[in-house]
């Protein structure tokens, strides 16, 4: 059986000239799994009755199951559980702001980077999601949005996991993501976000795509940076960001730079300054976060006064800054706070 997600264009015209089935099959496939976010064979009604049984034999469409899903106070924020199909979980997150709705979609299951600020990698890296389950994340949350009349507008790689660690499976889902054929999502709306692994970023500059890339930056020099993100021990700060602006000017997309503001670690004045200085004269933007608390870790969120003064130093050097407003922090899906509580609670109902 195989993952119909995971099959191209042509595979699928091969596999329909291969069955006598006329090619025009092939784009009442693709509309009725990719527009119409339909997940089961048998509602496929313009297909023939043995077109249906011959893929339904031979593709498999779902993958992963819908455990639960959590609405925030404020309806902006949705928060999916999905259960795997050898009983791991992983999360995504759809936000709506005004006409967007974006998706926060998972590229693995736990996060080998384990930032000291984050709680997706508490329990350590698990496994690589497949590019096939990175789409279904898509397909499934379109699936929810039709029934309001809706789909989604807007993709970032920013939920459990480090992309650029599962670089094939998320380079191959971006492209079916943006296929005509399929998703036909514009790259300039699919955003990558990465805690600096320079071989990741260094490819997926050749890769002659549109994707916004985002840095977790989180300091504004290397010390303070392995404070708080392992992988800044292997990676040096100077040349992730030589490889950012090479990103940059190669794409013609202006990069982003994370920076979650923790007390008493980055959110100083100094700490503003020198991010002022490193920053300087670079093609991109400034993301400020106020960190998300997550249990069981001992950092804090700076104070409102410090947050407006940081951002203030930011704006006077002529930097382009925002600062994210926090969205679904009530039901742990803001930035940082993807970390599977629900999974705890799964298993222990099913014991």
């Amino acid at each position: 059986m195989i993952e119909f997600y995971k099959v191209t264009s042509q595979e699928l015209e091969f596999w329909l000239k291969a069955e006598g089935e006329p090619l025009f099959r092939k784009k009442q496939i693709f509309d009725w799994v990719y527009q119409r976010s339909v997940t089961d064979w048998d509602l496929m009604t313009n297909l023939s009755t043995e077109l249906r049984q011959k893929l339904k034999s031979n593709f498999r469409l779902s993958t992963m199951e819908l455990v639960r899903e959590s609405e925030s106070d404020d309806g902006e924020t949705t928060k999916f559980l999905w259960r795997l199909r050898e009983g791991t979980y992983v999360e995504s997150v759809l936000i709506r702001s005004d006409k967007r709705r974006t998706v926060c979609v998972s590229s693995q299951v736990g996060c080998p980077a384990r930032c000291a600020f984050c709680a997706s990698g508490q329990k350590g890296f698990v496994r690589n999601l497949t590019s096939f389950e990175i789409v279904e994340q898509i397909i499934q949350i379109n699936q929810y949005l039709a029934e309001q009349g809706e789909r989604v507008t807007h993709v970032v790689y920013m939920g459990m996991g480090e992309p650029l660690k599962n670089y094939n499976a998320v380079v191959a889902s971006i492209r079916q993501i943006s296929h005509e054929e399929m998703l036909n999502l514009s790259q300039r709306r699919i955003t990558v976000s990465t805690v600096g692994i320079i071989e990741g970023i260094r490819r997926l500059t050749k890769e002659n795509m549109q994707v916004n890339l985002v840095f977790s930056l989180h300091a504004p020099n290397q010390q303070v940076r392995k404070k708080i993100i392992p992988y800044a021990r292997k990676y040096p700060l100077d040349e992730i960001i030589d490889g950012i602006e090479e990103y940059a000017r190669h794409t013609k997309r202006n990069a982003t730079y994370e920076y979650i503001l923790i007390e008493g670690i980055n959110d100083e004045l100094k700490h503003a300054d020198e991010l002022c200085e490193l920053l300087k004269g670079k093609q991109c933007a400034v993301n400020l976060i106020p960190y998300n608390p997550v249990p069981g870790v001992r950092l804090k969120r700076p104070k409102t006064k410090a947050i407006k003064h940081f951002m203030y130093i930011l704006r006077k050097n002529r930097l382009t800054v925002t600062c994210r407003y926090t969205k679904g922090d009530d039901i742990a899906a803001a930035c940082g706070q993807l970390a599977l509580q629900e999974e705890i609670e799964c298993d222990q109902k099913a014991s």
